[in-house]
């Protein structure tokens, strides 16, 4: 996917934003028209070359390069370079002998310069993995977990452990090698210190990500590098908040009645009328939405609202945020839970809302089998942009991630993967959905009795189910259960998509079926992807 070059020098990209409030999804336009937002179109266009210094590892990428593989001019290529380097997100990685003229300067990914979390709330086992900018995961836990204890239990569970695993993998940012970040940077406000203030237009769950953009700064108030989603274009200049020119605000003890102080701001407003809500410079407290965003829906931060200070992963400023996944079914887009099989109990809990004001950081949640498929699709695997893949996830239950054309595929109300509750037996055993003869229940009903090769036929039976009705070009295997005994499942499903793929008289052979790269941690890698991916311009995760 290309990048969009504008006129006057300046880098835009495709993603569109109707107005505020319009929910800051992702999109594709022109970004020429009436209402495009040229914050989010910029954030396009940086995470397009984010990407491509992140695949280029540790050997780096030219300017020239970066230019030819996006489209963009060499002139946006170096200013969005130039940006990154000053954010600690890029960094020379020597030089490359030319052709012609001087040799070309190699640039590459910081990994250590940002970091998310992620977690797989199993039923009866929770695991937490720390990954770089990079997904390798440079820190990791696992405990007993269950998933009935009860909301409250379940929730401060999660917390403990994703601060302890914070807390022991997580470093002060490392220093700038090109030199001191300036808050203020080609027009941009940044927030001393962040060095994920990435053009502040990311989004994750269809709220403002903001990606620590001053988010966690104590004692300061928001500074979102303009994406604040102020409905009023007036307030946003040069990139960002207030009003470019005019000097900084600092402790000068304006207030509005019943708002908070300006502190340290740095948002230019010379107009204390300007300053509204902690001095987002926003003039009509209605457009201030849960603890701060400025964002004029408050859908679009749905609880996750600014760091807390004094919260413990406050004191991470390179982390992004914490992305969940566990069974379903889901709604992803607000992130709360609906009848968990097995665990009804759980309907309408808004699990996103109530870690979020736990822990002061973003949370996503979305399903295990989701969650595994983004983090295999952002790894390459199912042929990229043009290729589909099924994930078949076996554990404690059974489930399926889809993914087309590199993004994973949630349905009209996110519920699309309940693979394991497709009935292929009317009068079969009871399964906890309340249906009867679901490829769940026959699934682990072979499992416990130890008939390892009857549960792969049954598995093999949906796996064909899938391939005939998507037309898939892969099937990938993964959950405990199938780590546990990888051949026999493989050689299972296979046999049986075999059988179908003969007596359809199928030219190009049976769909092939691997294991899922990744083990036993594979959803919680996925799970921090939630978060990592949108920063790349991959998939859809959060």
């Amino acid at each position: 996917m290309g990048g969009v070059n504008r006129t006057n020098g300046g880098s835009t990209g495709a993603g569109v934003r109707a107005g505020a409030g319009s929910g800051a999804r992702s999109g594709t336009g022109t970004g020429t028209g009436a209402g495009a937002n040229l914050l989010a179109l910029r954030s396009h266009n940086t995470a397009l070359v984010l990407d491509l210094l992140r695949t280029a590892g540790a050997e780096g990428i030219s300017r020239l390069e970066l230019a030819e593989r996006t489209g963009l001019t060499p002139q946006a290529v170096s200013k969005i370079t130039a940006r990154l380097r000053r954010e600690g997100l890029a960094t020379e990685a020597g030089r490359r002998a030319s052709t012609g003229g001087k040799p070309r300067t190699l640039l590459r990914l910081v990994p250590e310069a940002g970091h998310a979390l992620g977690v797989h709330l199993d039923r009866d086992e929770l695991r937490a993995v720390l990954v770089d900018l990079d997904g390798t995961v440079v820190g990791e836990r696992r405990s007993a977990l269950d998933l009935g204890a009860g909301a409250e239990t379940v929730v401060e569970g999660v917390a403990r452990a994703v601060e302890a695993l914070a807390a022991e993998g997580l470093r002060p940012p490392p220093p700038v090698a090109d030199g001191p970040r300036s808050p203020v940077a080609d027009g941009e406000p940044r927030a001393p210190g962040r060095a994920l203030a990435a053009d502040g237009g990311l989004r994750a769950s269809g709220y403002t990500l903001a990606v620590n953009a001053g988010l966690g700064a104590s004692g300061r108030v928001p500074v979102a590098d303009g994406g604040l989603g102020v409905s009023d274009r007036a307030l946003v200049s040069d990139g960002g908040p207030g009003v470019s020119g005019r000097a900084p605000v600092v402790d000068d003890g304006r207030r509005v009645p019943g708002h908070a102080p300006v502190m340290d701001d740095g948002l230019g407003v010379s107009d204390p009328a300007l300053v509204a809500d902690g001095g987002l410079g926003v003039s009509d407290p209605a457009l201030v939405a849960d603890g701060g965003l400025g964002v004029s829906d408050p859908a679009l931060v749905a609880g996750s609202g600014p760091r807390v200070p004094g919260r413990v992963l406050d004191a991470a400023p390179t982390l992004l945020g914490l992305g969940v996944a566990l069974p379903g079914p889901l709604d992803h887009v607000r992130g709360v839970l609906h009848r968990v099989t097995g665990f009804p109990e759980w309907d309408g809990f808004p699990l996103r809302d109530a870690l979020a004001r736990r822990l002061g950081v973003p949370v996503v949640v979305d399903k295990d089998t989701n969650a595994a498929a983004l983090g295999l699709a952002v790894g390459g695997e199912g042929g990229g942009e043009d290729g589909s893949f099924a994930y078949l996830h076996l554990g404690t239950g059974l489930g399926a991630g889809l993914v087309f054309g590199g993004g994973v595929h949630r349905g009209a109300r996110t519920g699309a993967g309940e693979f394991g509750h497709q009935v292929v037996q009317l009068d079969g055993p009871p399964c906890t959905c309340g249906a009867r003869g679901c490829i769940e229940a026959l699934c682990l009903a072979a499992v416990a009795r130890g008939d390892l090769a009857e549960a792969a036929r049954v598995l093999g039976a949906g796996a064909a189910n899938l391939a005939g009705l998507l037309d898939i070009d892969l099937v990938l295997l993964g959950g405990r259960t199938v780590a546990a005994a990888p051949e026999a499942f493989v050689h299972g499903v296979g046999a049986v998509l075999d059988d179908r793929a003969r007596r359809e008289g199928g030219h190009d052979g049976a769909v092939p079926v691997r294991i899922a790269p990744g083990g036993t941690r594979g959803v919680a890698e996925g799970a921090a992807q939630l978060l990592l991916a949108p920063l790349f311009g991959r998939g859809n995760g959060g």
